[in-house]
């Protein structure tokens, strides 16, 4: 740390008065800043919207996602012209109506 001591100040009072008056309030803002990140209004406030970031980011992946799955079994069941492909969609509805008759029949023998 220099030594300061040996070059004279050159301010008069009214600057030294107002260097003080400047730190001081330099220092107040700095403590109403600190005062606030650590209010516990603030702490939850900001957990909340990281949350709330977090659940938007997390259902905006979730939607791409479905959105992909569902183009990419249309584009199986449907030809570009939007025109039905039978030969895929006769055995997907055999195989759809198959599973849904065991359930019905397993819950009929589970109620007896």
């Amino acid at each position: 740390m220099a030594d300061t001591s040996s070059t004279p100040d050159t301010r008069t009072p009214a600057q030294i008065e107002a260097d003080i008056r400047r730190r001081r309030d330099t220092l107040a803002e700095t403590l109403d800043e600190i005062g606030v990140r650590v209010h516990p209004k603030t702490i939850v406030g900001d957990a909340k919207a990281k949350v709330v970031s977090h659940i938007d980011n997390t259902l905006g992946r979730a939607y791409v996602g479905v959105n992909r799955a569902v183009s990419d079994v249309k584009g199986q069941l449907v030809t570009k012209e939007g025109a039905p492909r039978l030969e895929r969609i006769v055995p997907v509805a055999l195989v759809v109506v198959g599973v849904v008759g065991l359930v019905a029949v397993g819950s009929r023998r589970r109620k007896r």
